[in-house]
Parts: C-alpha cells; structure tokens; sequence
C-alpha cells in the first residue's frame, strides 16, 4: 500500500516520503515540515491515533489523513477529534485518493496564502505600534524610517491621545539604538522640587530624603533614547540645565562635583504651541531650536477616519483576546463615528471599545455609543433642518453668535479651564485663546 500510494502521488507531481510505521514517521517529522500525512490507523508499535495527537501538537498546520481496513464509527469519530482532516476506509478508489489529497493541499496552500496575506496587511496597516492605513499615517511611518536613522532630536507635537510616546518609541525601536533602554518620563507629573534629581540624578546627603547615590533619568538612558513627554512643562531653571546636557553631552548629580559624559538621544513631545510660550516668556528660545531640529506631527483621529474601524478591531482583541467576528462597529454606528470630532483622540476611541465590551457587546451599535457622541450627531442633523428665510440670513453674524455659544459653554463645562475647554470643541490651546480674544471674551 505504501509502494503503491506512493507511486501515484509521484504521477500527480507530489513528492512523498514513506515509512513503516509510526515511529519511523516521526523521525521523517522531526526533519522537516509536510502538507500532508496518510497514516494507517492499526499500526505496530505507536498507532495512527497517537501519531495524529504527535503530528497535532507539533505541527498543528500539517494535514492528516488516516486509512484503515477496520472502520468503525468510533474510530472516525475518535480521528476527527484528534483533529484529521479526513477518514478513509479500504478498500478505497483511486479517483476518490487522488481528489482528497489534491484538496488537503489546497487546503494548506490556502492557509499559508492567509498568514502571509494577514501578515502583509498588518504590516501596511501598523508600524511598530501605531496603527493606520490612512495617507497621513502613512506619511508619518515614512518620516519616522527617515528620523530613526540618524541620532537627531525629534519632537513630536499632537493632541492628547494621539499616541506620541508609541511614536517616541517607534523611533528608537526603528534605530541603531534598539538594544539600550528607552526611557519614558512625564515633565508634568513630577514635582518641580523632584525633577532636577529625576533628570540628573544626586548624591548621598544632597537634600532630605537622599540617603544613597542615585543615577538620573539621562545616565539611565546612557547609550539609548530619553523621552521627554509634556516638555512644555519643564519649569525655566530646569530648561537651562537641559539646554546644557544636550550641548555638552554630559550630567552633573545634585550635590555632586563630578560631571559624567552620556550618550542619549532625546525625543520630546508635548500638545502645547512651544512657540507661543517661546514668545510669551515661558518657555527658552535656545532650547527650543535645539529641541525642535525633526518635529513630526501625529494627526488626530478627526482628520483619519478611514482608521476608525481598523483601531476599534486593534482595541477589541486588546480587551476580549479575539478578533471580533464581522467588524466592531454596526455601519449605523460607524456613521455617527466618521461625523464625530474625537476631542480624546484615539484614546477616546479606545474608551469607547473597552465600555462596550464590558457591557458583554459583540458589536457595539449606535445605542452602545456614548452620549457625547449621540450629542454631537443631534447637533448635526439639527444644522441639516436649517432653512435659510426669503429675507436672507447673515451668515457671518450667526455663525459668530453660535461659536460664542460653544466657546462659553465649553469654558463652562471645564470649570473655565481653556486647556481643557480647546480639547472639547477639537482646538489647539492657540486657537482658542485667538477664538477668545477675537470675541473679546477675556480670560477671566
């Protein structure tokens, strides 16, 4: 039977391997990978069975047909279980052999042809953490190839929630510099008496509290990437100091005398305007231009719909552990998302997933979705009822009145903060502070 099988998978440009038993095959397994095994089921020594369960663990891909002159419904059952492709009982026709082989092929030729396809799409559609396949996102994995290959400061502006430390990240992993550490620090989350020992570390007995040496954040990141996130915070004393250790590439501990020399390349990120605070005073002119040598720009989800549903699938095997069976959102729902300004960005959208799947959703259609996101649909399909009366209608003028409204009750639901208050209409802080002073709304 053997002789013969193997002879007709020769005819059919096949390239077979024979052994007799099952032992024998699993040291054929062991040196390379097969598309298919035909295996008798009584064999002496390990049977088919317990040659599938081998074959099935470690080689999950391979396709297995088992033959056997002794069929029983058990015993089908029992292979089928085990995972066989398929079950055959002698005597058998040549025909029949030849279209079950042909199709356990193709089979397999489908799969491969699917993790390549699964591959290749997840390589279009993300980049070393970031996902899209919009022309911005593309544009952006293009720069940050370009960037990764030299040792220039990069900043990186872009609302909050856009994913600017994956893009710091990004960078590094994409750089000579993949194998030494990255490290990440808030300027906005340390307290300003704390931040020149994070950055620079100190020396036992500096100030209170310090009861060791302790190597800084730069000494840390000695050899690979500092990233500087909400660098728009860094008090002015502290901006002095930093403009130093980027020109003279070295750091001095607090409290200590000696200086050491590091290697670091440093990312920065922040969401404010540099330049106005440039301007304003607060913030260094010098360490500006040094800081902004590459500036990349992450765009906000608003701008990159066609990215929606591609991150909501990201976000949906993130939370669950599995794929979402069709897509996650109903198109109803993905309607009122296109038409949506996603103040929170892509870590809006995220929180818009996680809730649903904590409600149990498979598919989260438009009574799932948030009620900032049904508000901002009503407002629209209010603006769609507008009728402009016989007498005309200055447009100017309404639009005007009506973007007051929103600046005032924007400053009002954030309790008069205008950082807070920019990122619920989808302004950057500049913009709206121009909104404010063109209106003559003042601060107060």
């Amino acid at each position: 039977m053997r002789e013969f099988l193997s002879i007709l998978l020769e005819r059919e440009g096949y390239l077979p391997e024979t052994a007799k038993d099952g032992d024998s095959a699993l040291k054929l397994l062991a040196t390379q990978n097969y598309d298919l095994v035909i295996s008798d089921v009584n064999m002496p020594g390990l049977d088919g069975i317990g040659l599938l369960e081998i074959i099935k663990r470690n080689s999950p891909d391979t396709a297995v047909m088992m033959i056997t002159a002794f069929s029983t419904t058990e015993q089908a059952v029992e292979a089928m279980k085990h995972g066989a492709y398929n079950y055959i009982a002698k005597p058998f026709k040549v025909d029949e052999i030849k279209l079950l082989v042909r199709n356990a092929i193709e089979k397999q030729k489908l799969i491969r042809e699917n993790v390549l396809l699964r591959s290749q799409a997840e390589a279009k559609n993300s980049f070393s953490g970031l996902i899209g396949k919009s022309r911005k996102m593309l544009s952006l994995y293009e720069m940050i190839e370009k960037v990764s290959a030299s040792s220039a400061t990069v900043q990186i502006t872009g609302e909050s929630g856009t994913g600017k430390e994956l893009a710091a990240k990004a960078i590094h992993f994409n750089s000579d510099r993949r194998d030494k550490p990255f490290v990440a620090v808030n300027c906005g989350a340390i307290p300003e008496n704390l931040m020149e020992s994070e950055l620079f570390g100190h020396v036992k007995g500096s100030f209170t509290g310090a009861v060791s040496d302790r190597p800084g954040l730069f000494e840390q990141a000695n050899g690979g990437t500092l990233f500087l996130d909400e660098i728009g915070e860094l008090p002015l004393l502290l901006q002095s100091k930093l403009l130093r250790v980027i020109q003279e590439r070295e750091v001095r501990r607090v409290g200590g005398g000696e200086t050491k020399k590091v290697d670091v390349r440093i990312v920065t990120a922040t969401n404010r305007d540099l330049e106005s605070q440039v301007s304003e005073g607060g913030f260094r002119e010098d360490l500006f231009y040094r800081l902004n040598v590459v500036t990349l720009i992450l765009p906000p989800l608003r701008d990159r719909p066609e990215d929606i549903a591609l991150l909501a699938e990201h976000f949906f095997l993130k939370h669950t552990g599995r794929s979402a069976a069709l897509s996650v959102f109903t198109p109803e729902a993905l309607d009122f998302l296109w038409g949506y300004q996603f103040p929170g960005n892509v870590r809006e959208l995220e929180n818009i997933v996680e809730r649903a799947v904590a409600l149990g959703a498979n598919e989260i259609s438009v009574d799932l979705l948030p009620q900032q996101v049904l508000r901002f649909n009503k407002i629209h399909e209010r603006i769609e009822q507008l009728e402009i009366p016989p007498s005309g209608i200055d447009l100017e003028g309404y639009l005007a009145g009506i973007e007051k409204k929103f600046l005032l009750k924007a400053l009002e639901i954030s309790g008069g903060g205008r950082k807070k208050a920019a990122e619920l209409l989808g302004m950057t802080f500049r913009s709206f502070r121009y909104k404010l002073s063109k209106y003559g709304m003042s601060e107060e």
